[in-house]
Order: C-alpha cells, then sequence, then structure tokens
C-alpha cells in the first residue's frame, strides 16, 4: 500500500462525521451494532429473468420471496454492459467516465492471455484505489469477496486481498470463470487444486459425435462444481463472523456461459421446453438442452440465495444484515442461450454488451427487515456508483468527497423527501459508444461522431423510437452531459 493511499485512508476514518455516525461518546450508552452487509451480484442475469420481474418459464421462488420481504428497484443501472467495469463501479463509487476499468482488458501486452494458463487476470485497479471493502474495514467490519472479481491477478495491484477483502475465494480471472468446472479457485493468494479434468470452456461438439447422446458431453463435467464451493465458503464466512459487523460480497458466476449444472438441477426442468442441441457453434460448450440448463443455472443459483438467507434466520442475523441483490449486466446472447425465449430482457431493447436498457437495466432488490418497507417498489433512478455510499451511510463509515453515487438510504427507509437525486447517469463502453439516462429520457450514441438518439423511456422503454429530430434541446442536454461526464483516460480512450 503506498503512504498517499494509507494516509487517505486514515484520513478517511477518523474523519469526525464517522464519530456522529456510529460511535458513542464516553459515558453514553454502547452505540447499536452496525448492520452486516452482504451484496449479492449475479453474472448476466436479465432485467426479466426473475419471477418478481415477470419472468414465466424460470423458477426463482427465493429471491422473489426476497424482493416481498424488501424493496424491488425498476430503475436500477449496473455500471457497464459488461463484467469488469461495471465491478469496478459498484465497489468504487465512479461510474465509467471517471472510473479506472471501463471495458473488459485482456492486456494483450503481457502475452498470449487465451492460451497461457499463467497468465490470469484482466487489468488491474491501482494501488490508489479507495474501495468499499477497504472503507468498511476501517469502520471495523470482516469482509470477504467470494465468487469472480475479474480486476486484477494475484499479487497485482487489484488483488482482492490487497484492495480491502480480509478473505478470498474464487476466479480473479474471467476467462477462467468460464468454466464452472475449473482446474482451480483462489483462496488468499493460494491456488487451490479442485478435482476437474482440464478442458477449455470453448469449444465444438466434435462433427461425430451424436448430439442426442448424454455422453456426447461427458467430457464437459467434472467433480467439483465451483459455484457450490463459493456458496459453501460464503456460509462459512458468515458463521465464522456472526459475532461481529461483516460485509459480504458475493458475485457468483452464475448464470454467466458455458452452460454448465449439476445433474439434480437439470432435471429440475428435464422436458419442459422445446430443445434443440447446442453444438458450440457461438462460444462456449455445447449442451444437449440448452433451454433446461440455462433455467436451471439460474434455479440453482436462487437456491444458494435461499441458503444464505435461511442461515442469517438460523443464526438470528436477520434483521441485522442488509442484503442487496442485483446484476452485473444485462443477458447474453451467446452461448446457447435462448434469451428471446425466455424474454430475458423484460420487454426492453438490447442485451449485455451495448449501452441499450436490455444491456444496463439490471434487477436490484433490498432487504433490510425493520427499516426497509416489506413489500414496496421504487421507481428512483439508481445504479450502481450508488452502493457504495449507501452502504457506507448504512454502516455509518465516512463517504468519500468525488463520488458519482449517492447514498440509497433515504429511498430504502422511507424518507424519500430526503433521497438526494441525480441529475443523470451516464456510461461509456468499448472505447467509443456513450449513454446517459436523464429523467424519462435516454440519450446514446455508437461513437463520438456519430448522431445521438434520443428515448423518451416513459412512453418507449424499448428504444423503438428515436427522438433526436424533434427533440434539438435534448440533443444538446445529452450532448454537453457526455462532455461534461467524460475524463481521458490512458487506456480507454473514446475513439472516432
Amino acid at each position: 500500500m503506498t503512504r498517499a493511499r494509507t494516509c487517505a485512508l486514515f484520513l478517511l476514518s477518523s474523519a469526525p462525521w464517522l464519530t456522529s455516525a456510529g460511535c458513542a461518546a464516553a459515558g453514553d450508552e454502547a452505540p447499536p451494532r452496525p448492520p452486516n452487509l452482504v451484496l449479492i451480484l449475479a453474472d448476466d442475469l436479465g432485467y426479466g429473468e426473475l419471477g418478481c420481474y415477470g419472468q414465466e418459464k424460470i423458477r426463482t421462488p427465493r429471491i422473489d420471496a426476497l424482493a416481498a420481504e424488501g424493496m424491488r428497484f425498476t430503475n436500477h443501472y449496473s455500471g457497464s454492459p459488461v463484467c469488469a467495469p461495471s465491478r469496478c463501479v459498484l465497489l468504487t463509487g465512479l461510474h465509467t467516465g471517471h472510473a479506472f476499468i471501463r471495458d473488459n482488458d485482456e492486456m494483450p501486452e503481457r502475452g498470449d492471455v487465451w492460451h497461457d494458463p499463467e497468465l490470469e487476470g484482466q487489468r488491474p485497479i491501482p494501488d490508489e484505489t479507495v474501495t468499499l471493502a477497504e472503507l468498511l474495514r476501517a469502520r471495523g467490519y470482516a469482509t470477504a469477496a467470494i465468487g469472480k472479481w475479474g480486476l486484477g491477478w494475484v499479487g497485482s495491484s487489484g488483488d482482492p486481498n490487497a484492495q480491502g477483502f480480509d478473505f478470498f475465494l474464487g476466479h480473479v480471472c474471467q476467462r477462467v470463470a468460464h468454466n464452472h468446472y475449473p482446474t482451480h479457485l483462489w483462496r488468499n493468494g493460494e491456488k487451490l487444486p479442485l478435482h476437474n479434468p482440464p478442458f477449455s470452456a470453448h469449444q465444438k461438439l466434435p462433427a461425430d459425435a451424436d448430439p442426442n447422446d448424454p455422453t456426447s458431453y461427458v467430457a464437459y463435467r467434472g467433480c467439483d462444481y465451483a459455484p457450490d464451493l463459493m456458496i459453501e465458503a460464503a456460509l462459512r464466512f458468515v458463521r465464522d463472523h456472526a459475532d461481529r459487523p461483516f460485509f459480504l460480497y458475493y458475485p457468483t458466476p452464475v448464470p454467466h456461459v458455458a452452460l454448465q449444472v449439476p445433474a439434480d438441477s437439470l432435471a429440475e426442468y428435464e422436458g419442459a421446453f422445446p430443445e434443440t442441441p447446442y453444438r458450440g457453434d457461438r462460444g462456449y460448450l455445447p449442451h444437449r438442452t440448452p433451454r433446461a440448463a440455462y433455467a436451471a443455472m439460474i434455479t440453482r443459483l436462487d437456491r444458494d440465495v435461499g441458503r444464505l438467507l435461511d442461515l442469517l434466520d438460523e443464526l438470528g442475523l436477520r434483521d441485522d444484515t442488509l442484503v442487496v441483490f442485483t446484476s452485473d449486466n444485462g443477458p447474453t446472447w451467446v452461448g446457447g442461450v435462448d434469451k428471446d425465449f425466455f424474454a430475458s430482457q423484460g420487454g426492453l431493447r438490447g442485451r449485455k454488451a451495448q449501452l441499450y436498457e436490455g444491456g444496463i437495466r439490471v434487477p436490484a432488490i433490498v432487504r433490510w427487515p425493520g427499516r426497509v418497507p416489506a413489500g414496496t417498489t421504487s421507481a428512483l433512478l439508481s445504479g450502481f456508483q450508488d452502493w457504495l455510499p449507501t452502504f457506507c451511510a448504512a454502516a455509518g463509515a465516512p463517504i468519500p468527497p468525488g463520488l458519482d453515487g449517492v447514498s440509497l438510504l433515504p429511498e430504502l427507509t422511507g424518507r424519500p423527501e430526503e433521497q438526494e437525486r441525480h441529475e443523470y447517469l451516464y456510461w461509456e463502453y468499448a472505447k467509443r459508444m456513450q449513454a446517459a439516462r436523464f429523467g424519462r429520457y435516454k440519450a446514446f450514441r455508437p461513437k463520438p461522431s456519430a448522431p445521438i438518439q434520443i428515448y423518451d423511456l416513459a412512453e418507449d422503454p424499448a428504444e423503438s423510437r428515436d427522438l433526436a429530430g424533434e427533440r434539438p434541446e435534448l440533443v444538446e442536454r445529452a450532448a454537453a452531459i457526455f462532455a461534461e461526464a467524460h475524463t481521458d483516460s490512458e487506456f480507454f480512450r473514446l475513439r472516432g
């Protein structure tokens, strides 16, 4: 850790408002214990893939119950339409016009990352980055990240153990996470071997293999299903830290392809849908019943969420724990996933890797019994940059200056008149695309030299009618936002 960063964190942890927020003066009664914080991040789960958001074919009873017990957001946005930058926004409170990571960056200068198994991990966030985990640890929280990281490899400045997490288990590399039966996971900087044979997560079914024969797919399975190991580690972390405030960041790699799920979950959807075997011709691994596999992955994730919630009940921590469930971006369109069959975008335009609504509007559910009213819905415009200040406010930790996010605590706790509201939300992606949401309007342009598109989401949530020609004042407003929100980046310069 650099001296500058150490000093910055010391100043934050000793900020005067920390005392008023969470520490009692001498002679006073002890302050209430800060809440436990659980942040569950699904991977590529679409806005319409949960029952509580209108899904009719995939069963998600535990997450639906979570929504019934808390608040469901209908205008919540991920940090980006792809993995790494979305996670960077989530953990730093800065949108992609200011965040260090603005795209999935494989750093080709390191070598052939796709074929050298030693070159794990994407571009790391710098040492001086201040993360949510660091702020909470300074407040006295035990911290854990369990799942898919994607913000730096082991030993780099972006190593999760170097960015505020006491405990890490999972994938540091997004490429490795494409295989749910990997040869290893990482646990606190050490490689944890698994009982799985090595095989690529990107291959087609051999031309001479029978796509209708279950034995044709045996080579794409192993013994240790990584998401199962992750939920077990999450449960163990909660048990081990039940007597003190904890922050559990649980970025599961599900339901990101490849389509792989244990047989017991797949059996739940056997014969449920018309199926055509997926031979792997659109990336990732083949599967005999791709629709059933995808649905089963989401339902198994739902089961894991239920196990975590049940443990909070068992330990008497239900009322003392703020739980957030969301997704890092919209649904995929490759790897055998049939997003149209499942209406994965919930009627929105676009998907993962696009800045239309389907790529960035995501489910978001918050439960905190006794604080967040049960069975409520919020249309507040909000985004991933808001979770850092929200969690800090709930924990009584200082909120750093200069963030792009705002605390959602007033909205969550029934004080909407006190809620600070965004003037706009902003995204940039792929070194060319820009988008902004301001009020009821959405602006998008595929590159800086292209015309700006304008959509009225209140009347046209599917972004089917471009109003740019009719509303030049909105085009002008969007252009001003694009200019104001963007700062230059050494690695992610806008082109065109």
